[in-house]
C-alpha cells in the first residue's frame, strides 16, 4: 500500500510542475487562436504524464530498457494527441471564421444566415442567437422605416391643415382691416372657429409627442366601466345631434376598471366623434362592451356606418397620419358612407394613433374590422388590474 501511495505522490508532483508550466503557456496564449490552446492543452497532457512517469522512473530505479519503452509509449501518444489537437483547431477556428463573416453580412445591413456544415454546441447556440438578433434588427430597420415614412406623411399633412385655416385667417383679419366684412361678426366667430381647431391639433401634436417619448404619465383609478361609456356618450350627444346620427349605447354593465379616467375619456371620445363624422345622416353609431370572451379582459366596441375601410388599409388605421386615400379636405357626413375608403376628417389623423397610444399606455390593445356597412373600432383593457 505504501509503494502505491509513493508512486502516486512522485507521479503528481512530476504532473504538477508540468501543469503549472502549461498554465503559464496558456496565459501567454490566451489571446491567440484556439487551435494554439488545444495544441497547448494536449502537449500539457501528455508533458504531464510523461514527468510523472520519469518521476517514478526516478524514484523507483527503473531500468532503462523499460524507462525508453515507457518514454517511447509516451511520444507517440504525444505525436497522436497534438495531431487531433491540431485538427479540432483548425475546424473550430474555420467555422469561427464562417460565423464571423456571416455575422458582419447583417450588421451592414443584411439578414443573418448560419454557414452550413456541422459545428459544435456552443457555436450552434451562438449561430441561434445570431439569427435571432438578425430577425430583430430587421423588423426594427421594418419599424424605422415604417416611422419615417409615417413622420414625412404627418408632416406634409400637417402643413396642408395648417396652411389651409392660416390662409383663411388671413383673408378674414385683411377684410376687417379694410372694413370690407359684411358681417364682422360672422367672421370674428370664423375667426375663432378656425383659431380652435388649431389648438386642438396642436394640443392632439403635444399629446402624440409625449406618448411617442413615454412620457405620458397616467394616475389609474378604479372605476365603472359603466359610468365611463356613459360620460363618453353625454358629451358626444351633441355632435351626434348635429350630423343627425343615432347613438345606440348597449346595456353596458358596471364592470370594474383601473384606468386614467381623463385619457379613457378621450380614447372614447375620439372614437366616437370619428365614428360620428363618417356615419351618413340616420345612421347609426353603437358602443358595446363585452366582458365574457376572455376572462379578464373586457373589450370596449365603437360600430359605425363608413362603409367600411378597404382591406389593404386595414394595417395602417392607427398609424400617425393616416386618414385614408380619399381626400384631404372635409367631405360632409352624408358623403361619407359612400365613399370607397374612409375619406379624411378634418383633423390631421391623430385621433386614432393617440387612441392607440392611450390604450397601449394601459397595458391594453387596439383592433379595427370591417362590419356589414361599416367598421367596429375595438378598445381591449384588463379588468380591474393596474395600468403598466
Amino acid at each position: 500500500m505504501k509503494d502505491v501511495l509513493l508512486i502516486a505522490l512522485f507521479a503528481l508532483g512530476g504532473a504538477a510542475c508540468a501543469g503549472v508550466l502549461g498554465a503559464g503557456v496558456l496565459r501567454l496564449v490566451r489571446r491567440r487562436s484556439v487551435a494554439v490552446s488545444l495544441t497547448v492543452i494536449a502537449g500539457v497532457t501528455v508533458t504531464a504524464m510523461l514527468a510523472g512517469t520519469l518521476a517514478v522512473a526516478e524514484a523507483m530505479f527503473l531500468s532503462p530498457h523499460d524507462l525508453g519503452v515507457v518514454t517511447l509509449v509516451v511520444a507517440m501518444a504525444a505525436v497522436v494527441s497534438l495531431a487531433t489537437a491540431l485538427l479540432l483547431g483548425r475546424w473550430v477556428v474555420a467555422r469561427s471564421r464562417e460565423l464571423s463573416l456571416a455575422a458582419r453580412d447583417f450588421g451592414d445591413g443584411g439578414r443573418f444566415a448560419a454557414p452550413p456544415g456541422q459545428t459544435t454546441a456552443e457555436l450552434d447556440a451562438l449561430s441561434r442567437e445570431l439569427a435571432a438578433t438578425s430577425d430583430r434588427l430587421a423588423a426594427s430597420r421594418e419599424r424605422e422605416r415604417a416611422l419615417e415614412a409615417s413622420r414625412r406623411e404627418l408632416v406634409a399633412w400637417i402643413s396642408h391643415d395648417l396652411r389651409t385655416p392660416l390662409a383663411g385667417l388671413r383673408a378674414m383679419s385683411e377684410a376687417l382691416e379694410d372694413g370690407m366684412a359684411a358681417d364682422p361678426g360672422r367672421y370674428h366667430r370664423q375667426i375663432r372657429t378656425e383659431v380652435e381647431r388649431l389648438n386642438t391639433m396642436v394640443g392632439d401634436l403635444f399629446e402624440l409627442s409625449r406618448i411617442h417619448a413615454g412620457a405620458l404619465a397616467l394616475s389609474p383609478s378604479r372605476m365603472s366601466l359603466y359610468d365611463l361609456v356613459a360620460e363618453a356618450l353625454s358629451g358626444v350627444d351633441p355632435l351626434a345631434r348635429e350630423h343627425g346620427v343615432r347613438l345606440v349605447g348597449e346595456e353596458v354593465e358596471r364592470v370594474p376598471v383601473e384606468v386614467d379616467a381623463k385619457e379613457m375619456s378621450r380614447v372614447l371620445a375620439n372614437l366616437l366623434v370619428n365614428a360620428i363624422r363618417h356615419t351618413p345622416a340616420d345612421g347609426t353609431v353603437a358602443i358595446a362592451a363585452d366582458t365574457g370572451a376572455d376572462d379578464g379582459v373586457v373589450v370596449l366596441s365603437v360600430t359605425d356606418g363608413c362603409g367600411g375601410i378597404p382591406a389593404e388599409d386595414l394595417p395602417r388605421v392607427f398609424d400617425t397620419g393616416w386618414r385614408g386615400a380619399a381626400a384631404r379636405t372635409p367631405v360632409p357626413a352624408a358623403e361619407a358612407g359612400a365613399a370607397a375608403g374612409r375619406p379624411a376628417g378634418a383633423g390631421a389623423g391623430l385621433g386614432l394613433a393617440i387612441v392607440r397610444g392611450i390604450v397601449e399606455a394601459h397595458a391594453g390593445r387596439t383592433a379595427v374590422h370591417n362590419v356589414p356597412g361599416g367598421c367596429r373600432f375595438e378598445v381591449t383593457l384588463p379588468v380591474g388590474s393596474a395600468a403598466s
